[in-house]
C-alpha cells in the first residue's frame, strides 16, 4: 500500500491559511520583517502613499520583497518573478497574493536604483548596530560580472582604422568597376545603378566610422561599447575578455558579512583600494581601520591616500623582474639607499639618479659606465646597460608589502574572507551576468545581490527566529 495524500477535491471545514503553511523559522519571514521596518519614502521609493484617484499602485514594499526573495533563490528575471508570484506558496504568503505583471516588476527595479542601494546600506547599518560587524579588519576584493552588451559591440581606434581601410578598398574596387562598365560596349544598364547603391551604403558606413573615431578621440577612450557605453571590455579569469563591470566588496572579519560594496567600469583594481577602504570605514563608523587585499590593489598613490585617511593597508606588491626574461636579475637584487637616493646593483656598483618622467610619478637610475665592462651584465640585461625605475610612492608600497609578508596569516585571512561571498553570490546570480544596461542600474542589481548575501549570512549566524526578534525591536 502506498502513501496517499488528501484528494484535491476533498472539502475541509477549516481551510488552511497561508500563514499556517509557511514555518515560523522560514527565511522568507526575515525578508518580510526587514522590509516592513524600512521607511520606504525616506529611502526614495515612489508610490509609498497611494493617490486618491486613478488606478491603485502596488505597494513598493511588496515589490521589494519579491526581488529579495528572487535574488536569494536564483530568480532574477521579471518574467520568471511574475510566474512565481502566481504559483509559489512562499511568494503568495510574502506579498499577500498580489499578481503584478512582469512589466510592473521590471519597471520597479529600473526606477528605484538609488533607493535599492540605500536599502542595502541600511541593512549594513542594522548589522553594525547589532554588533555583528567587528569594525577592525576588512578584506577587499573584486570580480568581473558580464554586462548585457556583447563583445561584438565593442569598438577601438585600431579596429575602426582596419574597418576604414577595408571600406576604402571596397570603394576603390567599385569605382574601378563603374569605369569599366562605362567603357564597355553593350554594358547592362542596371550595373551602374547597382554599383551606385552599393557605393552609397559604403560611403555611409565610412562616415559612421569617421564619426565614431572622432567620438573616441574627443572622449579620450581607448574602447567603447556601442550598445552599453558604461560597460568596458575586461579580462576575466575564466572566460577571456568580456564586456563587463568590476564588482567590489569589503568583507568584515568578525562574521564574514559585507560591510561595503561598489560597482565600477574600471578594468583592474589598481585604483580601488582607497575608495573601498573609505566606504568600509564610513559604513563601520570607526576612526581607524585595517584593510587587506591582493597584489591587484598594490598602488603607491592609493597607499598614500590610505595613510592620510588613517587606514592601514596590508597589500603585497607584485614581483618585479626584468621584462627581458626570467634569467636576468629581478628588482629585489637591487638595494635602495634613501640617504643618497641611489641603488646598489648585484655587482656592487652604484646606480645614480638618471631622470624623472614627465608625469613626475617615476624616477630612473642607471650607471652606463659601470655596466659597459661588468662581468655580470649577461645575467642582468641584454641591453647595453640596466635601468631601474622607482615610483615616487615606492616607500608606501614597500610598507604595505612588508606588513603583508611579515605574517603569512594576512593572505590566508584575505582568501577566507573575500572569496567566500563571491562564491555564494555567483550561485545566487546563476550565470553571473547583469540583466539591466548601464552602470547605475547594474549597481542596483549588485546591491540586491549583496543584500541577499548579508540576509542569508545573518540568518546563518543568528538563526531566523533570533534575527526576527532583533528586527522586531529595531528602528531602521
Amino acid at each position: 500500500m502506498h502513501v496517499t495524500g488528501t484528494s484535491r477535491h476533498q472539502s475541509t471545514l477549516f481551510p488552511e491559511a497561508l500563514d499556517d503553511i509557511v514555518p515560523a523559522d522560514h527565511p522568507v519571514r526575515v525578508i518580510d520583517a526587514f522590509v516592513d521596518t524600512l521607511d520606504l519614502a525616506k529611502l526614495g521609493f515612489s508610490k509609498v502613499e497611494a493617490e486618491a484617484t486613478g488606478r491603485p499602485p502596488y505597494r513598493p514594499g511588496d515589490l521589494l520583497k519579491l526581488y529579495l526573495y528572487g535574488y536569494q533563490n536564483q530568480v532574477r528575471s521579471s518574467r520568471r518573478l511574475e510566474q512565481e508570484a502566481q504559483r509559489n506558496i512562499e511568494i503568495l504568503w510574502l506579498i499577500n497574493r498580489v499578481l503584478p505583471s512582469f512589466k510592473t516588476i521590471a519597471d520597479f527595479r529600473k526606477e528605484h536604483t538609488k533607493a535599492i542601494i540605500e536599502v542595502c546600506r541600511t541593512f549594513i547599518a542594522f548589522l553594525k548596530g547589532q554588533s555583528l560587524l567587528g569594525a577592525e579588519l576588512v578584506a577587499i576584493d573584486g570580480t568581473k560580472i558580464a554586462a548585457v552588451a556583447s563583445r561584438s559591440k565593442v569598438i577601438t581606434p585600431e579596429q575602426l582604422a582596419k574597418r576604414s581601410e577595408a571600406i576604402e578598398r571596397k570603394i576603390a574596387e567599385y569605382l574601378a568597376a563603374m569605369d569599366e562598365g562605362d567603357g564597355a560596349e553593350n554594358a547592362a544598364e542596371e550595373t551602374p545603378v547597382d554599383v551606385a547603391k552599393v557605393l552609397a551604403v559604403l560611403t555611409e558606413k565610412r562616415e559612421e566610422i569617421r564619426r565614431q573615431t572622432e567620438e573616441l578621440a574627443a572622449e579620450g577612450l581607448k574602447q567603447k561599447v556601442l550598445s552599453e557605453p558604461d560597460a568596458r571590455l575586461m579580462r576575466t579569469a575564466r572566460h577571456g575578455h568580456q564586456v563587463a563591470y568590476n564588482a567590489q566588496i569589503a568583507v568584515d572579519d568578525r562574521h564574514g558579512l559585507i560591510a561595503a560594496f561598489d560597482l565600477t567600469n574600471e578594468g583592474n583594481d589598481t585604483r580601488q583600494l582607497h575608495p573601498m577602504a573609505a566606504k568600509a570605514k564610513e559604513a563601520l563608523a570607526v576612526e581607524h581601520l585595517t584593510v587587506v587585499a591582493d597584489t591587484g590593489y598594490a598602488s603607491g598613490e592609493q597607499a598614500v591616500q590610505c595613510e592620510e585617511a588613517d587606514i592601514t593597508a596590508v597589500v603585497p606588491r607584485p614581483e618585479k623582474g626584468n621584462t627581458a626574461g626570467k634569467e636576468y636579475f629581478d628588482r629585489s637584487r637591487f638595494s635602495y639607499d634613501a640617504t643618497s637616493d641611489t641603488y646598489r646593483c648585484p655587482a656592487g656598483e652604484t646606480l645614480a639618479l638618471e631622470g624623472v618622467c614627465q608625469t613626475r610619478t617615476n624616477k630612473s637610475y642607471a650607471n652606463v659606465h659601470a655596466c659597459r665592462g661588468c662581468a655580470l651584465r649577461p645575467q642582468c640585461t641584454k641591453g647595453r646597460f640596466r635601468r631601474v625605475n622607482r615610483s615616487f610612492y615606492e616607500d608606501a608600497v614597500e610598507s604595505m608589502h612588508q606588513r603583508a609578508t611579515a605574517d603569512p596569516r594576512w593572505m590566508r585571512k584575505r582568501r577566507a574572507l573575500a572569496e567566500h561571498p563571491f562564491a555564494i553570490i555567483n550561485g545566487m546570480l546563476g550565470p553571473p551576468r547583469f540583466l539591466l544596461r548601464g552602470l547605475a542600474k547594474a549597481k542596483a542589481e549588485w546591491a540586491l545581490a549583496v543584500l541577499s548575501f548579508n540576509l542569508k549570512r545573518a540568518i546563518a549566524i543568528l538563526t531566523a527566529p533570533a534575527l526576527l526578534a532583533r528586527l522586531k525591536h529595531a528602528t531602521i
